[in-house]
Formats: structure tokens, sequence, C-alpha cells
């Protein structure tokens, strides 16, 4: 079985600007002890940092150790003091969660079994329109 570990690319403000599958961490196949230093040398000196594709809101999906809290995603920033990838702010009111590293909103979404979205305005939740339907026959 092959694993592939992932690794983000960062720019100067620690924004992540791409994602990429690369070698497994443990792989020393290639003579190589560290990818992370070895990706940041082929991406000129950028900061490369591996981000487990398993990993949301500092748990790991499959039960392994939790890696960065997040999955890496383009626009997320990395937050090097508390070593975790933390997605952009959806909306000016939510907060982050600093033990999930998940931002939040001010009213919990309902549990009601139905879809709905984020109405910034109102601050509260709005029952989501219905997915449209495939009406044209073929």
């Amino acid at each position: 079985m092959i694993v592939m570990a992932h690794y983000a690319v960062l720019n100067s403000d620690n924004i992540v600007i791409s994602v990429f599958p690369g070698r497994d961490e443990d792989d020393t196949s290639h003579g190589v002890n560290d990818w992370e230093s070895y990706y940041s040398n082929v991406h000129g000196g950028m900061t490369v940092l591996r981000t487990s594709y398993n990993t949301h809101g500092g748990e790991h999906r499959d039960g392994g150790t939790p890696f960065r809290y997040n999955f890496a995603g383009v626009g997320f920033t990395y937050d090097p003091d508390r070593d975790a990838f933390i997605s952009p702010q959806p909306f000016s009111s939510w907060t982050l969660d600093l033990t999930t590293f998940n931002w939040v909103a001010p009213v919990p979404y309902p549990d009601d079994g139905q879809s709905h979205d984020w109405d910034e305005n109102a601050l509260n939740w709005t029952l989501a329109p219905p997915e449209p339907t495939d009406t044209e026959a073929p």
C-alpha cells in the first residue's frame, strides 16, 4: 500500500498558495530524510509544510493522530504558534474556536433535518432554497 502525504506551500504571510501530494514522511527511498525541507528547496525556499487529508477540527477521521488541526486548502492561514491550518473566516460575525481551529457561527446550526444558509445581515440561519430538479427531457 502506498501512503501519500500532502504538502502546503505558504507565502511570506503564512497563507497557503498551493497544496500538492508528495512523498510520505517515512519514505527514505531517495535518501531524503526531511520532505518538508526537500519540497521547500524545490519551491525556491518557500515554506512547505505537511498537511493531513484525514484531519479536521483536531481529529483524525480514521482514529489516527490528528495533524495541524485541519487539512490545508488554498487561502488557509498557517498559525505557527499553534501549529494549525485555519480556513478563511466565512463571515465577520463568526469566531474562531481555539480547540478545533474552525469558525463557529454566533447561533448554532438548526437541528431540524433541513438545509440552512447563514444570513449575515440577520445573524441567523435561514432555510436554504430547495435544490433545483432536472425537469427537461433528454
